[in-house]
């Protein structure tokens, strides 16, 4: 299983990014695909979360209303379209797969649920 994320970059507070998450080797039945950041001395945490099985998606309360998660038809390719950026967004992105179980609403954003991780892609928000 391969995960490999794109799309980061610098932009202005108030600016807009597209992260994508290029997905390959997945079982057909995997369970869900999530965004996690890491900003420099804090946890990874989690962003958003879509489940495989009937496109639900769960968000962190600080990116609600202005991320918005989505995926392609053959459900290879989760995208993370990020506007109205702010500075305390900034930090390194990561995408990743799970393939053991279902995921409830509570264990989305807990990293340690996940199976499989791509490498990261960097995202700064900054004037």
């Amino acid at each position: 299983v391969q995960l490999q994320a794109s799309g980061g970059g610098l932009v202005q507070p108030g600016g807009s990014l597209r992260l994508s998450c290029v997905a390959s080797g997945l079982p057909f039945d995997y369970y869900a695909i999530g965004w996690f950041r890491q900003a420099p001395g804090k946890e990874r945490e989690g962003v958003s979360c879509m489940s495989s099985s009937d496109g639900r998606t769960y968000y962190a309360d600080s990116v609600k209303g202005r991320f918005t998660i989505s995926r392609d038809n053959a459900k290879t390719t989760v995208h993370l379209q990020m506007n109205n950026l702010k500075p305390e967004d900034t930090a390194v992105y990561y995408c990743a797969a799970r393939t053991r179980g279902p995921l409830g609403p509570t264990a989305w954003g807990d990293p340690r649920t996940y199976d499989y991780w791509g490498r990261g892609t960097q995202v700064t928000v900054s004037s």
